[in-house]
């Protein structure tokens, strides 16, 4: 049942109900403890799913969910003003970056003058939405998605694909990678979990898509061209979907926003009149393991 259905139901039943019993009932919705805790058994049965998804991901994988032929990434990384390593949030939760720095296969901190105790915080990226910060976004960032088609560009794990599935109501999710790493993990979860009736991957550069992009509703675009494209190819791929993701009213979610990506390329605005930002409420409790400056970081826009 979609939204529209579920709230002609509860309107039917409300008018069904004694005038004199409805502000008990209305009460008893507002401060149920029952109710709290069937959106919480739903929530956590998606969330369940998840991260048997991120186990077997992280399974297929080495610590820092990157393949060799990364070379441009590899490379950017480098080149961070900071020390900077990728840790995949949808693999590793605090927790599990926690242990992972105990046994030592993983380390916060480096070493400032090698051979003494002089250490700082190395910098922590990543690709990925974690499972919060994608109930966040399906929840919280967009709009009810039933019959609608989101397409994520750069869809690497799929992680945004499997977060569409379990959170939202999203016809069609699907994904664009251009690596065959990483579209062949992606196609082996969509089997094993049997996702296929929603999920599709492609394996193809997005600006062959002009026509999947002239179709989708929603677009996520998270870190999807800044360590994996020379600013040449960044350029090209911004004008790309500027020119074709045009349908009006459909959503755009990047990270980060459109003006910081654009500056770094140290080009011009965003074409006038293409999208405009929409505000996002930041101010939700999602959990102890949601990080507030993650969620900052998530900005959604609407073509005009």
């Amino acid at each position: 049942m979609d939204v529209p259905a579920a709230q002609s139901e509860l309107v039917q039943l409300l008018n069904r109900v004694n005038p004199r019993e409805l502000p008990k009932l209305l009460h008893w919705m507002r401060n149920s403890d029952e109710l709290d805790q069937l959106l919480s058994d739903n929530n956590n049965n998606n969330k369940v799913i998840l991260r048997n998804i991120s186990d077997d991901l992280r399974a297929s994988l080495p610590p820092n969910a990157m393949f060799p032929s990364e070379s441009t990434a590899h490379c950017k990384m480098q080149q961070c003003s900071r020390p900077t390593v990728h840790v995949d949030s949808f693999l590793y939760d605090e927790d599990q970056v926690d242990s992972l720095c105990e046994n030592g296969t993983m380390s916060r901190s480096y070493c400032l003058t090698c051979g003494s105790h002089r250490t700082a915080p190395l910098d922590f990226l990543s690709h990925s939405f974690s499972i919060p910060e994608l109930q966040f976004l399906f929840e919280n960032v967009l709009p009810d998605l039933s019959g609608r088609m989101l397409v994520d560009v750069g869809s690497r794990l799929g992680a945004v694909l499997y977060g569409g599935y379990v959170f939202s109501a999203a016809s069609q999710l699907v994904g664009v990678e251009l690596s065959e790493d990483f579209v062949r993990l992606q196609e082996d979860i969509v089997h094993r979990y049997n996702l296929s009736d929603r999920v599709q991957v492609l394996h193809s550069d997005v600006c062959l898509q002009n026509v999947l992009l002239q179709n989708a509703d929603v677009l996520i675009m998270n870190n999807v061209f800044e360590f994996f494209m020379e600013p040449t190819e960044q350029v090209r791929a911004w004008n790309f979907i500027m020119k074709n993701f045009r349908k009006k009213g459909s959503l755009l979610v990047t990270v980060p926003s459109l003006q910081e990506s654009l500056n770094t390329l140290q080009q011009e605005a965003v074409q006038p009149g293409w999208v405009e930002e929409l505000p996002v409420d930041c101010d939700v409790y999602l959990g102890a393991d949601t990080d507030p400056d993650a969620l900052r970081q998530i900005h959604l826009y609407r073509v005009l």
